[in-house]
C-alpha cells in the first residue's frame, strides 16, 4: 500500500502542474450533456426519462478521452522501465495509476453530475441513484481502462484501438447504471443494479491491476 500511496501522490502532484488533464474530460462532460437537448426533444417530460442515460453515457465518453495517456509518459521518459528493474510491484503501480485516473475524472465527473440531472430535470427521486452509481461504476472505468491503456501503451497513435478495447467492456457498466437511475426515477427499487456495480467493482479490484501489470510486461519487454 506505501507503493500504491507513493504512485497517487506523485500523480496527483503531475495532475495538479498540468490542469488540462482533469479539466478536459469534465469540460466534454458538461458540453456533451448540455448540447444534447438541443439536438433532440427540449421537452422536460422526455429529458427526465433519458437524462440518466445521458449522462452516464457523457461520463463513459469523458473518461475514455484521458486514458490513452494513462501509461504513455512513463513509458516515453523510461519510468517504467525502470520500476520493472526494480523488481517492484506492478499490481501497485497500475492500482495507483487507475486510482488517480478516477480521481482527475470520474471524481469530478460525480461531483459535477447532480448539475446535469437539474439541467435535464432529472427526477428528485433519482438523484440519489445517479449519485451512487457514478460513485460506484466510475472507478470500474478507470480499472478496465488501465488494461486497455495498459495493452497500448508502447503505441503511438493507440488511441482508437484503445476505444475498440475497452468499449464492450464497459457496456455491462453502462447499463446497470443507467437502469439504476431510470427505475429509481419510476419510483421502483434500484439496489439490485447497485449491487451488481458493486461485484463489478469488486472484481474489478482483484483482477485489473494483474491484467495490466501483465501487459505493461509484455510491452516492455518487446
Amino acid at each position: 500500500m506505501s507503493l500504491v500511496s507513493a504512485t497517487v501522490r506523485r500523480d496527483l502532484l503531475l495532475a495538479a502542474r498540468n490542469p488540462g488533464e482533469w479539466a478536459n474530460p469534465l469540460m466534454f462532460f458538461l458540453m456533451v450533456a448540455a448540447l444534447f437537448p438541443l439536438a433532440v426533444d427540449p421537452d422536460p417530460v422526455f429529458l427526465g426519462k433519458i437524462a440518466g442515460g445521458v449522462i452516464w453515457v457523457a461520463a463513459l465518453l469523458a473518461t475514455l478521452l484521458s486514458l490513452d495517456s494513462l501509461f504513455r509518459a512513463d513509458v516515453d521518459d523510461g519510468s517504467l522501465e525502470q520500476w520493472l528493474a526494480s523488481g517492484e510491484s506492478l499490481f501497485a503501480l497500475t492500482l495507483g495509476k487507475a486510482l488517480v485516473h478516477w480521481c482527475i475524472s470520474g471524481l469530478p465527473l460525480t461531483l459535477m453530475s447532480p448539475l446535469l440531472g437539474l439541467m435535464l430535470n432529472l427526477p428528485g427521486e433519482a438523484y440519489t441513484a445517479l449519485i451512487l452509481s457514478l460513485a460506484v461504476g466510475t472507478p470500474v472505468l478507470s480499472l478496465l481502462g488501465a488494461v486497455g491503456a495498459a495493452l497500448t501503451a508502447s503505441l503511438r497513435s493507440g488511441g482508437l484501438l484503445l476505444t475498440l478495447l475497452i468499449l464492450p467492456l464497459y457496456v455491462p457498466v453502462l447499463i446497470f447504471a443507467a437502469s439504476a437511475v431510470y427505475h429509481a426515477g419510476i419510483g421502483m427499487a434500484y439496489n439490485g443494479q447497485v449491487a451488481m456495480l458493486g461485484a463489478m467493482l469488486a472484481l474489478a479490484v482483484a483482477l485489473t491491476p494483474f491484467a495490466a501489470g501483465a501487459a505493461l510486461k509484455l510491452n516492455l519487454s518487446r
